[in-house]
């Protein structure tokens, strides 16, 4: 089944073309790179698929429909780049907060991964880091049964120890064969080994896709050096 399938999406800024002719099909299951540099396009589908923006033309369907809050909204899970987490709250009334949005939650789930995490709950989100913060925004997407998971950027900007736990929880959390996760990244040296399948956006068009696998072995290069040729 396809967890979300884009056909013929175009988005356009007043002037800004940010997508031109995007046609893409996400398998359930899969772990997929959607990579680019800044300005590629990449947020800008990203947030089409969560129907947080509209297309100027084309379709997108998450699970077989069309993006609305009532057929799709609790079947993605969006981490965006920039997290809007009101400052007076602690981690854990940040967690009571989704939870009255996404009842999907698992609070008790939700609070081990916290834990594992090393996020205080009585922490308020204010104080804590960037990459505090990029924990707290990962453990409240893989806490819920959603099945898409879109995530903008979760490295960017954030230190080496938080980089390496997002990895790791995404490896580890992921619901192989029921869930799709789709990651949209410039940083991919080190996220590489999570994807199965790669998109490579340029300038609002896809460059190249295909298996990971298949792409290292047909180049002979890893998706870093790959991601440097063709974007």
């Amino acid at each position: 089944m396809k967890a979300v399938e884009f056909s013929s999406l175009h988005k356009r800024y007043y002037l800004a073309h940010a997508l031109r002719g995007i046609d893409l099909a996400v398998e359930q299951g899969k772990i997929v790179g959607l990579l680019g540099p800044n300005g590629a396009g990449k947020s800008t589908l990203l947030r089409i698929a969560a129907g947080l923006a509209h297309p100027t033309s084309g379709t997108v369907k998450v699970m077989g429909k069309d993006v609305t809050v009532a057929a799709t909204k609790a079947r993605i899970a969006y981490v965006p780049e920039v997290d809007n987490f009101y400052t007076w709250m602690t981690v854990a009334q940040a967690l009571e907060f989704e939870h009255s949005m996404f009842h999907d939650i698992n609070i008790d789930d939700a609070r081990s991964l916290l834990s594992q995490l090393k996020l205080d709950l009585d922490k308020k989100t204010g104080s804590l880091s960037r990459g505090q913060r990029a924990r707290l925004k990962l453990a409240l997407a893989m806490s819920r049964s959603a099945d898409l998971v879109l995530m903008d950027e979760p490295l960017a900007g954030i230190d080496p120890p938080s980089r390496a736990a997002i990895l790791d929880t995404i490896a580890s959390r992921y619901r192989a064969g029921e869930q799709a996760i789709i990651i949209s990244t410039h940083e991919v040296l080190e996220s590489e080994a999570l994807f199965e399948d790669v998109v490579f956006l340029s300038n609002g068009k896809i460059a190249l896709q295909g298996q990971a696998d298949q792409l290292r072995e047909e180049r002979g290069k890893s998706l870093n050096d790959i991601f440097a040729e063709v974007c």
